[in-house]
């Protein structure tokens, strides 16, 4: 073999020698940033934090958890209609017991007011009413009385309340809400603000609860496992 040809043999060895050393490298690097990619994604899973006031949602007994949320008075009326659906399929087609399902409407915004219950409404149904820019469709007047609680009134689900209330229906009502509606009680009454959200807070309808906030209160219950639905 000729001396040239030889140095061209040589040549070719020492390139390929060199690329596959190199490939090795490069497949190496790939591996080893891939695994740490898996570790970094590992680490950082995200887990929502649990806060001792959000407690009370996991003592509400059932298998399966739903959380309607409502901003307006009609949208109450509506998670009413949808609430009752949710309780009748889960019987009729899924055989499971009313106890099976917790269910939650949290109130807020101007829905507020609807879980207060009728002595609330006798004395302060002018401010709720303003507030919730809600009327009597059939006086055209302010409510004394709260309408999802009482039958017999031109509402959608009037008085649907206290039946949900006993297959197991929880109300979350928003504090922050309350505290305005409060606040506009005292000015409409020269009255005391907090001693009236006190007796705002004594009460509530059957099965309610202050909440920090309505809005804080729907975000707890998704992280707690509650599928969501806004009515409306």
């Amino acid at each position: 073999m000729s001396e040239k040809k030889i140095q061209s043999s040589m040549a070719r060895r020492l390139f390929l020698g060199k690329l596959g050393m190199g490939a090795g490298v490069v497949g190496a690097a790939v591996a080893g940033s891939s695994s740490s990619m898996a570790q970094v994604a590992g680490s950082t899973s995200w887990q929502p934090a649990r806060h001792e006031q959000d407690e009370w949602l996991d003592k509400i007994p059932g298998k399966h958890r739903f959380v309607f949320d409502t901003s307006l008075p009609e949208a109450l009326g509506m998670a009413l209609q949808f609430g009752n659906n949710y309780y009748n399929v889960n019987r009729d087609t899924y055989g499971l017991k009313d106890s099976d399902l917790a269910v939650l409407f949290i109130v807020r915004h101007r829905s507020t007011s609807l879980g207060y219950n009728d002595a609330m409404w006798a004395k302060y149904g002018a401010q709720f009413s303003e507030q919730a820019i809600f009327t009597d469709p059939a006086v055209k007047e302010p409510p004394k009385i709260n309408m999802y609680m009482t039958q017999g009134i031109d509402v959608n689900q009037a008085g649907q309340l206290p039946a949900l209330f006993k297959r197991g229906l929880q109300l979350g009502v928003c504090a922050t809400s309350s505290r305005g509606i409060a606040g506009r009680i005292a000015r409409a009454t020269n009255g005391d603000a907090d001693k009236i959200l006190q007796e705002m807070a004594a009460n509530l309808v059957p099965n309610a609860r202050l909440v920090p906030a309505g809005i804080v209160a729907v975000n707890r219950a998704q992280e707690h496992g509650y599928s969501f639905v806004h009515a409306r």
